[in-house]
């Protein structure tokens, strides 16, 4: 799947976006495999409360299921004025 990484989370991974190849059957577990491949990864999911995450350009919850899911983004919370 893609992987798509936006602002801050984008900045502490060093890339923009990243073909995957995952078991992950949630957001949280593709969250914690993740997390475990490198120090950027885990700085940059640190904090799950401060992300937000899209499947297939749909705000979901990180307990969303990943099956059939083309692309994943994750982005902080968008504030406006």
């Amino acid at each position: 799947m893609e992987v798509l990484y936006f602002a801050w989370v984008r900045e502490r991974i060093g890339v923009p976006r990243e073909r995957v190849e995952t078991t992950a059957a949630t957001v949280a577990d593709l969250v914690a495999e993740l997390r475990g491949r490198e120090d950027r990864y885990a700085a940059a999911f640190a904090d799950t409360s401060a992300l937000r995450v899209a499947l297939d350009q749909g705000l979901a919850d990180f307990d969303a299921p990943l099956a059939g899911v083309r692309e994943v983004a994750f982005f902080p919370p968008m504030t406006g004025g």
